[in-house]
Parts: C-alpha cells; sequence; structure tokens
C-alpha cells in the first residue's frame, strides 16, 4: 500500500511538472521545485525527457537544496546536466554542500572540468576537497564528513551541552566525539548520557572508552558492516596517530548498502557492475554484458563437443538426448542458489573464515538430498514415459542428475570461497563461470554413466 502510495505521488508530481513546463509557469515551476523534497525530485527526473531536465535544472536556485538533488540524482543524469552548465555555476551550486557530497557530485566531470570547477572554490574548501578526492573512490575517506563536533574529555557535561547549541554547522551531531590533549580520539558520548548527566560531570567519566572507528583507506562495505552490526548511526575515522578525520554517517552508510547490492547482484546475472546500467545505451549495455556472455558462449561449444563425441550413443538410444536440457538446467539452478547464498553470506558477514568446510560439507547434503529426490522423481518418469527406452534408462537418468546436483551444489559453494580467498570479488562466480562449469561437467557425467550402465 505505502509503495503504491509512493508511485501515485510521484507520477502527481511528474504530471504536474510536465503541465507547467508546457505552460512555460516559471513562478509556480520554482515554487514547486523548492517545495519538493531533493530525493523525490530525483526520481522524477528519470522520467523527463532531456529537454524537460534541462529546462526544470536551469530554474533550480544556485543553493543547498539543488546541490543535495545531485547528489541524489544518477550519476549518468549529473554528468548529462553539468556538462551543459558553467563552471562558476556549478561552483555557486557546490559551495555550501558538505565535502562530501561535492566529491560526489565533481566525480561525474572529467578531470579538467572539475579542477576548474575546485580553483573557483575558496582555499579552505578546496583542501577539504583534495583530501577527500585524494582518498580510493570506494573508500571510507572518499565518504567521510569532516565537519564534525569534539570536546576535550576534561569538559563538563554542563559547558558540553552549551558549546553544542552554538554548533549549527556541525553535520549531523549523532554522538560527541571526546579528545585527550593530543587531539587522539579516546572516546565517545551519546546525546542520551549528556543530556541525562548532572553538569558538572566531566566527559571522561561518562564517555565509552572502546570506540569502533575505521582507517580511510577502509572498504565502504566494511564500514557499512560495521554500521549493521553494531546499530551505529556515525562511525568514526581515525589516522594512524587516532586523530579524529571525519566520520561515516548512517544516511551514507545506506547508499553503500544499495550500491554493493546492485553490482553484486548485476555481477551474479553475467550483466558487469555499473549500477546505472538501465540508463545506458544499447550499444553500451551489449558491451557490458560482452565479456561474460562470451564466457557461456565458450562452455556452450565445450558441451556441444562433448555432445558430439558421445554422438554414437545417441544414435543408438536417441532418447537420452531428451534428458539433456534437464540436466543442464536443474544442475544450473541448484549452483546459482548454492553461489548466491554463499555471496550474500560474505556480504554480511554471515560466512566466517574457518568455517568454509563445515559450509561445503551442508551445501553438499543439501545437493545430494535434492539430487536424490529429483532423480527419483525423473528415473520414475523416464522409465514409464518411454517404454521402448532400454531398461536401464531410469537408472542413468535418475544417477545422472543426482551425481549433477551434487557436483552443481559443491561448485557454486566452493567457488565464491577460494575467489575470496584470492581477493577476487565473488560475486563474479555467481555468473557464466558458475553455470557455465555446471553444463560441461554435467553434460560429461551424464554420458559417462549412460556408458557405464547401458550396453551399445
Amino acid at each position: 500500500m505505502r509503495k503504491e502510495m509512493f508511485n501515485h505521488e510521484i507520477t502527481i508530481i511528474r504530471d504536474t511538472y510536465r503541465r507547467l513546463l508546457r505552460r512555460h509557469a516559471r513562478t509556480n515551476l520554482i515554487k514547486l521545485t523548492n517545495k519538493t523534497h531533493p530525493a523525490d525530485l530525483a526520481i522524477v527526473f528519470r522520467y523527463f525527457t532531456e529537454d524537460e531536465q534541462s529546462q526544470t535544472f536551469a530554474l533550480m536556485r544556485d543553493d543547498e537544496h539543488t546541490a543535495e538533488f545531485l547528489t541524489e540524482l544518477d550519476e549518468a543524469l549529473v554528468k548529462d546536466l553539468l556538462q551543459k552548465e558553467s563552471s562558476e555555476r556549478i561552483a555557486s551550486i557546490i559551495e555550501k554542500a558538505p565535502a562530501n557530497d561535492q566529491s560526489d557530485i565533481l566525480g561525474a566531470l572529467s578531470v579538467e572540468r572539475s579542477q576548474s570547477v575546485i580553483d573557483l572554490l575558496k582555499q579552505e574548501e578546496q583542501e577539504e576537497l583534495a583530501e577527500i578526492m585524494g582518498y580510493p573512490e570506494d573508500s571510507a575517506g572518499a565518504m567521510m564528513t569532516t565537519d564534525v563536533f569534539t570536546l576535550h574529555e576534561g569538559t563538563t557535561s554542563g559547558n558540553a551541552i552549551k558549546t553544542l547549541q552554538d554548533q549549527e554547522d556541525a553535520e549531523m551531531v549523532f554522538y560527541l566525539y571526546v579528545t585527550d590533549d593530543d587531539d587522539r580520539l579516546v572516546g565517545v558520548v551519546s546525546l542520551r548520557a549528556l543530556a541525562t548527566t548532572p553538569s558538572d560531570t566531566k566527559l571522561k567519566d561518562i564517555m565509552i572508552k572502546r570506540v569502533h572507528s575505521v582507517r580511510p583507506e577502509t572498504d565502504q562495505e566494511e564500514v557499512a558492516r560495521v554500521v549493521a552490526q553494531y546499530n551505529f548511526l556515525a562511525v568514526p575515522i581515525i589516522d594512524p596517530d587516532e586523530r579524529l578525520l571525519g566520520i561515516v554517517t548512517v544516511d551514507d552508510v545506506v547508499d553503500v548498502i544499495r550500491e554493493e547490492a546492485t553490482e553484486d547482484f548485476l555481477q551474479m546475472a553475467g550483466a558487469g557492475k555499473d549500477r546505472e546500467i538501465l540508463l545506458k545505451s544499447s550499444w553500451e549495455n551489449a558491451r557490458a554484458r560482452l565479456p561474460w556472455l562470451f564466457a557461456s558462449w565458450i562452455g556452450g561449444i565445450i558441451a556441444a563437443s562433448l555432445i558430439g563425441a558421445f554422438e554414437h550413443m545417441l544414435e543408438s538410444i536417441i532418447v537420452l538426448a531428451a534428458f539433456i536440457p534437464v540436466i543442464i538446467g536443474m544442475g544450473g539452478n541448484i549452483g546459482t542458489q548454492s553461489s548466491t547464498i554463499i555471496v550474500r553470506g560474505i556480504a554480511t558477514g554471515r560466512v566466517d573464515v574457518g568455517g568454509e568446510l563445515k559450509l561445503i560439507l551442508k551445501e553438499m547434503r543439501v545437493g545430494l538430498i535434492l539430487g536424490v529426490l529429483y532423480g527419483l522423481l525423473l528415473g520414475f518418469f523416464a522409465d514409464f514415459s518411454f517404454e521402448d527406452a532400454p531398461s536401464n534408462l531410469g537408472i542413468v537418468v535418475g544417477l545422472s542428475i543426482c551425481a549433477s546436483m551434487l557436483l552443481a551444489a559443491t561448485i557454486g559453494t566452493v567457488t565464491p570461497l577460494i575467489l575470496r580467498k584470492l581477493d577476487i570479488d565473488p560475486a563474479v562466480a555467481t555468473g557464466p563461470f558458475v553455470t557455465t562449469s555446471i553444463d560441461i561437467l554435467g553434460v560429461l557425467f551424464y554420458f559417462v554413466i549412460a556408458g557405464s550402465i547401458l550396453v551399445f
């Protein structure tokens, strides 16, 4: 119901924009834009034509509202919008935005264009932006907010509250970070603890001394895992000397979780890893999928060659060909299921290092149970449906699908675990690599079992 209401609201906003654009109602368009949440406006923009996008963006003010809208917008759309704008206007839009949002917006531009915008910012903003853009793209440092509110451990809670009330520019003050004489992060105080403590109590007496922090080079997936595991609203980022550099807030972590999940699903489907693939052209879509499908093509050629090598069996008992699609399909399905479970478990931290063997044996048992069940069903089907076939056909088909599903579950489980050991993204395992391997081995086992049991 909520989703239907949300979609209905977005449709109303989109239709209202189009009606006002047709009427060239500039004043009403500006009012509508100012009242529309940046996240909703970003969704509406996906339905606009290029001309409608350009007209609407031209009416938007050079303020924080527009900057937030750009951070919510798909990168491909940001690139299209800003390449038509002057460097002066872009600088005017982002100058009031946090440095991490500035970095996200400028990341959609070319290096030369991005630098021309940076040169128009204040020296202090340039230095802050240069620091953030100097970190790897998917690291904690690249997404951190540097406007952090800290207080010395000797400050009383009463003075801390008074000081906090004057910090209008501090980014999302969820926690109060406490430092020592050397500016090292030594503790954290929740706002609840601060508000319920006598005013003369020092922060060092109420602070939590064990602070979960990360380094700026930490991968964003690890940051998301920390937030999800401990239910934090923000995670501090410290340098090697334990000085506070910034924080990563939960709103940015939600974006990371969504982006990483999208990448994993795309890679598992063999469609590349571009999160904005729906906004790409047909040629760009085809080019992203080409190398992945090439692996399937190679596997198909090998499988076809294997079938050709056992041509004499098919000539003698043509009914064997009828079960090849079933064996390949069932094996591919359970292999994909196992891979998806393992990849998701790795992403959420549920696959423990050192517990791989137990996990492999568990999935092998699952494959064996399902293989025996469907082997019996398919074996009975083969015996009753093909009366003129050899009497042992049901046994051949049943054993083949049992072996195929057991093998597929094993490969689907082992492959992502091996890739993780090699420090390769396990999400690639669930793509054509696993399914192609299973197709080849499934066909091979089928004909080997048939050759061993049936007389030719």
